[in-house]
């Protein structure tokens, strides 16, 4: 079972996507969507709904949110490795695709890894803003592509102080 829901953001209509398993996407919406039915007997699809709300209402009141939703990203080994170290990334602070690199490059024991390979994997993240790919920046310090848009990610990046 999989339920869509809606949640009106400052940056624009998001679709919070949840499976049994837990929070599998958030995608950018141009226009609305309506929510999925929920059967009332599956309270474990709306707890993973709302503790995903919880935290956007946290992150977008500009505080820190102390925990993170159940997630049940479906990728491959290489992204969720980059993953795990995006979500290593705290809140107000910026890393680089060659840092990134650098890091994946310490976490399989081999001497380099591609910053290309990891912008590849991290503009496939399934879960922007809670797996904060916005904080990935180009090695001069620009702002590089996101899923929902420059403006979107400057929007997060002024958000948490960072610019």
């Amino acid at each position: 079972m999989e339920i869509v829901r809606n949640y009106d953001s400052p940056i624009g209509t998001l679709l919070l996507r949840a499976t049994e398993s837990g929070l599998a996407s958030i995608s950018f919406a141009d226009g609305p969507a309506a929510p999925s039915a929920l059967d009332p007997a599956d309270c474990s699809l709306d707890r993973i709904i709302s503790d995903t709300e919880k935290w956007l209402d946290v992150y977008f009141s500009g505080s820190v949110p102390d925990f993170t939703p159940q997630l049940a990203v479906r990728t491959t080994v290489f992204r969720a490795e980059i993953y795990d170290i995006l979500l290593r990334i705290p809140y107000g602070q910026t890393r680089t695709y060659g840092e990134i690199a650098a890091d994946m490059a310490a976490v399989r024991g081999i001497p380099r890894m591609s910053a290309r390979a990891v912008g590849s994997a991290v503009g496939h993240n399934p879960v922007p803003i809670i797996i904060p790919c916005h904080r990935v920046i180009g090695a001069d310090g620009g702002l590089t592509g996101y899923s929902g848009g420059l403006e979107k990610k400057e929007f997060l990046l002024r958000l948490e102080k960072i610019i």
